[in-house]
């Protein structure tokens, strides 16, 4: 006997791989149907495809994660790297890679701490992108007509905005509805900010001047909607000044960096966006006084100065006097003057018949050498007339010269137009009979090619209302159809095909063979 002896055959059950990943697949589902697994988020990895792969890992193991595309966008928190949460979802195998998974359906975040991490990793990258920069910042509106509230309407943040608004400046509120809480929150408020900077300012309903996002107190997980980063980039590209008023004095949240203006609670944000209408009747009044008062003194010191300015003129009797003393020595003047003009325009009077007999004979003057002018133009008109001639004598044979020179040359066009003639006929006569022959050729071709020739050799053509029919089944479903011979066409209509007898069964036949 051998000191070993073979192995004995064993008769265990072979599976094979397929069976005994689906066994190991229904025992990990069964026992593991929902679960709720604590861990750090690690590898996310966001495909084409929409489905979202990432690792929940602690300090001894890791745990493949998945979920599908339809259930990743009903995530109240999304998956990043190095957060801690709590996913819940059910266990099962994948056995092209032989491996255990979890499909997750909800992740919520594991407790505060995680909280804080995954919103200060947040402002930071959303801060890197430029958008909490004071520059980017505007000024709110000093009087805004119209204001847009972003808030619930069934909450006491609304009525308390209303009240103090109401107090210190009534103005006209727009309230745009939205959840402040919960996975709606988040777009429901970026669709609001949106909505309000997309209203036309011409429109129906007016554009507001100036948006305050509300809400009241709450937990760090209430208020998270206002931290999501679709509601802080909504908030930064608003052109309409923004105040943030989420939560209370000590409750901060991203939105409060990306607005224009923080409010410590909604009432605050309404007393930012109204000054107090009684301060502003009192400093109205208080500037009114102060231009009546200022007016009054100015129009003192006015007449003062023109009082002053009086006083330096001195009397006007002292400004008329040397101008009444200085009449009273022209006044004895203008008689002598008037005397003396007198006689001189008398004196030029008797002088003047001597310059009407000088006048007289300048006119007689002028008189005779235009009637000398006179008797000398015909002479002049007469020998113009005689050179005009004269050089028009003298272009005549250049003319005559110039006219045979341009019948010449359209004698030698002619010619040369008659020889291109001839040269064109002939080279006509020359071309067109092969022209011709080769014509006559391709005809003959074309008609050995066609179809008619082939009609007269007994064949026929038939055409449908669709065309040519070129099988008996159509011919047999078409309603009607021509024939075309070779020397015309007819009009024809098929037959219907006799109706077949009934087919014997097999029972009828046995009964045939037995009698």
């Amino acid at each position: 006997m051998d000191l070993i002896d073979d192995a004995a055959p064993s008769n265990a059950h072979e599976f094979t791989v397929s069976e005994i990943s689906g066994a190991i697949k229904r025992t990990l589902e069964d026992q593991f149907g929902r679960v709720r697994v604590r861990g750090e988020i690690g590898r996310v990895s966001r495909p084409s495809s929409g489905h979202l792969y990432f690792d929940l890992k602690d300090e001894r193991a890791c745990i493949a994660a998945v979920t599908w595309k339809g259930q990743a966008a009903r995530l109240s928190t999304r998956p990043e790297e190095g957060i801690e949460v709590i996913a819940t979802g059910r266990l099962t195998t994948f056995p092209g890679q032989s491996k255990y998974q979890l499909i997750v359906d909800e992740i919520e975040p594991a407790g505060a701490g995680a909280l804080m991490m995954m919103l200060e990793k947040r402002r930071k990258a959303l801060a890197a992108e430029g958008l909490f920069d004071e520059s980017r910042k505007r000024p709110l509106p000093f009087l805004p007509r119209v204001i847009g509230v972003v808030t619930s309407p069934s909450g006491a943040v609304i009525r308390d905005i209303l009240h103090r608004l109401r107090d210190r400046f009534p103005t006209r509120v727009l309230i745009w509805p939205v959840a402040v809480q919960g996975q709606d929150c988040a777009p429901q408020v970026t669709a609001a900010i949106r909505g309000f900077n997309a209203l036309p300012e011409t429109g129906a309903i007016p554009r507001p001047d100036l948006i305050i996002v509300a809400r009241g107190g709450g937990s760090l997980e209430d208020l998270w909607g206002f931290n999501e980063e679709s509601v802080v980039r909504a908030a930064a590209e608003s052109a309409i000044p923004l105040i943030s008023a989420v939560g209370h004095e000590t409750d901060t949240t991203l939105i409060d960096f990306a607005s224009d203006r923080r409010a410590p609670t909604p009432t605050a944000a309404a007393e930012m966006a109204v000054p107090v209408r009684a301060e502003l009747a009192a400093r109205l009044g208080e500037c009114g006084t102060r231009m009546i008062r200022a007016s009054q003194q100015a129009r003192q010191r006015r007449q003062q100065r023109l009082a002053d300015l009086g006083r330096a003129l001195g009397r006007p009797q002292a400004l008329t006097d040397p101008a009444r003393q200085r009449f009273d020595l022209f006044a004895e003047r203008l008689e002598p003057a008037l005397r003396a003009f007198t006689r001189r325009c008398r004196d030029r009077l008797g002088a003047l018949p001597l310059s009407l007999a000088a006048l007289r004979a300048h006119l007689r003057n002028r008189r005779e050498a235009l009637q000398g002018q006179e008797r000398r133009l015909p002479l002049g008109l007469a020998r113009l007339a005689r050179r005009k001639a004269e050089r028009l004598a003298d272009l005549a044979p250049r003319l005559e010269r110039a006219g045979a020179r341009m019948r010449a040359r359209s004698t030698s066009d002619r010619d040369q137009l008659d020889r291109l003639d001839t040269r064109l006929t002939a080279a006509g006569a020359r071309i067109l009979p092969p022209r011709r022959d080769g014509l006559d050729r391709l005809d003959r071709l074309r008609q050995t090619l066609g179809y008619t020739e082939t009609l007269k050799r007994g064949f026929a053509v038939v055409h449908g209302p669709s065309g040519l029919i070129t099988a008996a089944a159509e011919a047999a479903q078409a309603p009607r159809f021509e024939i075309e011979f070779h020397d015309g066409r007819i009009p024809a209509r098929p037959e219907t095909p006799p109706a077949r007898p009934p087919r014997k069964t097999r029972e009828a036949k046995g009964q045939k063979s037995l009698f």
